[in-house]
């Protein structure tokens, strides 16, 4: 018996059939399902100092438990400093098994630390039924010992999913358990 991460489990035990009702789909396998969540920190200050690359590489796997590759500069701009080939950022890109257990782990755990914390914003969705945020500090994960971090840096997290448009996403990603704001207009 191999193990099924709890929010796998949950899509598809009840999830997908509450989704199926809810939107009225003809078959099981227009209901929308998490294909990947992409995770991405650019370095600005990586022109002066190649540590901090090494650094958002070796955060970013702590965080997600795999490794993670860097970005790489495509273009030279003279102003900034920037050379191509230049690595400028830390990537990683979550399928299957270990996407359920980093979606489980920031939501229940990462999310709440967060200071101030009153929910996501429902209005970043891209048209096509894709959700991006914004972390602004990397010590929101339990993972991250505040005792070796020298910076405070943020990164970008993009959940992929197949829905066709964002209020199917929507009501994907809040039966996931992901804390959108209570928006009243």
């Amino acid at each position: 018996m191999s193990y099924i991460p709890r929010l796998k489990a949950a899509y598809r035990e009840k999830i997908a059939k509450d989704l199926m009702s809810e939107f009225k789909y003809s078959s099981v396998m227009e209901v929308p399902k998490l294909v990947k969540i992409c995770i991405n920190q650019g370095v600005g200050d990586a022109t002066q100092d190649k540590k901090l690359v090494d650094n958002a590489l070796s955060e970013i796997t702590m965080i997600t438990g795999q490794k993670a590759v860097p970005t790489i500069a495509k273009k030279s701009v003279s102003n900034f400093k920037l050379r191509e080939g230049m690595p400028i950022g830390a990537r990683v890109t979550l399928r299957d098994e270990r996407m359920y257990e980093f979606l489980e782990r920031f939501v229940s755990v990462a999310l709440p630390r967060v200071r101030d914390f009153r929910g996501i914003s429902d209005k970043s969705f891209d048209g096509r039924g894709n959700y991006s945020l914004g972390i602004k500090e990397q010590i929101i994960f339990p993972e991250i010992n505040l005792d070796k971090i020298n910076r405070v840096t943020g990164m970008d997290i993009t959940i992929v999913t197949t829905a066709k448009t964002d209020a199917e996403a929507l009501a994907l990603l809040k039966h996931l358990g992901l804390p959108f704001k209570n928006q009243r207009n």
